[in-house]
């Protein structure tokens, strides 16, 4: 079966909302282990050595790929911030409810995408995310009226909120900079962005740490956030950034929270209040509003 170049990428984010969901449940749990510029550095050094051996023996490197460099920079700057700050936020919140901040990246992003590619929102696609924004705002609340009216929200969610609006910068400058390189080169160049910076930032840290000392827990969690969240996760989101407009690529973030329950029901087998299932629900009809061509 072949599938056009505009099916690849909504399957391309299909995956990747799936394996950013798992990013919360196993981050969650590591958070505390280590700083979080610290440890985003050995994560996308694992991942550098990854996308780089792929790189190496598929498309290979050109002097012409390096060309312009202050762009793999403003990129791996951009994740940087993200992936800094969303580690930082998950010290104290919740996977369900940092999953949901994420679910506002959209609306960001569609902003983003008017400012530096030009692109229109429709009014259906507003409606939709006006949709999805409502939801995501209902489970960060934890489904409660009383704790919107006190604006109750937690600093973890706020922190995380912060690197989410470099998330969403990050989406339309991927289509913006892209000068022809290969999704895999281009992926890497701005991985190695990101590590030399949170290297640098982290580097007493990384100097500190108890390396022995750690967990195997915190190994496996960290494994999974350096080859599926990170080293696929890039390479999807940069294959379906240059198929889809912004606004589409991100709107499968609102798939995020459901998958997040669903890793934390095979974790913990916990289930979410009925509260928070209605703003999930809620997502879920941004995103196929948000699909319909």
């Amino acid at each position: 079966m072949t599938f056009s170049p505009f099916a690849r990428g909504h399957l391309a984010m299909l995956l990747f909302s799936f394996l950013v969901a798992g990013s919360f449940s196993f981050g969650t749990r590591i958070a505390h282990l280590m700083e979080p510029a610290a440890m985003m550095a050995v994560r996308f050094v694992i991942s550098g050595i990854l996308v780089g051996a792929l790189a190496h023996f598929t498309v290979g490197f050109r002097r012409i790929h390096w060309r312009a460099p202050w762009r793999y920079i403003l990129l791996g700057g951009l994740f940087a911030i993200y992936f800094a700050l969303m580690f930082e936020g998950l010290k104290t919140a919740a996977p369900v409810s940092a999953s949901a901040v994420f679910t506002l990246t959209p609306i960001m992003s569609a902003g983003f995408g008017f400012l530096f590619l030009g692109q229109i929102t429709t009014r259906w696609m507003w409606l939709s995310l006006l949709i999805g924004g409502i939801g995501a705002l209902w489970v960060i609340f934890g489904g409660s009226l009383a704790a919107i009216a006190r604006f109750d929200i937690g600093r973890g969610e706020m922190i995380y909120f912060i690197g989410c609006i470099a998330h969403a910068a990050y989406t339309p400058l991927v289509r913006k900079l892209n000068r022809g390189e290969p999704t895999v080169v281009f992926t890497f160049g701005m991985i190695v962005a990101a590590a030399i910076i949170l290297g640098a930032i982290g580097a007493p840290d990384l100097a500190s740490t108890q390396w022995a000392a750690l967990p195997t827990y915190f190994w496996g969690g960290l494994f999974y956030l350096a080859v599926c969240a990170s080293a696929m996760t890039f390479m999807l989101l940069q294959y379906a950034s240059l198929q889809l407009p912004s606004a589409n690529v991100m709107a499968y973030t609102y798939l995020t929270p459901s998958w997040v329950i669903l890793w934390e029901l095979y974790i913990t087998k916990a289930t979410p209040d009925i509260g928070v299932l209605i703003g999930v629900f809620a997502t879920i009809v941004a995103l196929f509003m948000l699909l319909r061509r």
